[in-house]
């Protein structure tokens, strides 16, 4: 089960360096593609606002 991010991004960028597969895209709320997506929850973990979550 991919995670997936809220309306509550900011877009600081904090997850995109942590996903380890590139799964997260940029734009005004970011994105995760659930088909890259491997669920080891470190974008979660670094979230400054906690707007990642298990889908």
């Amino acid at each position: 089960m991919a995670y997936v991010i809220s309306d509550d991004c900011t877009a600081c960028g904090t997850c995109i360096d942590e996903c380890p597969v590139d799964a997260i895209s940029e734009g005004d709320i970011y994105k995760i593609d659930p088909d890259v997506c491997t669920d080891c929850g470190s974008c979660a973990d670094v979230c400054p606002v906690e707007a990642i979550h298990p889908a």
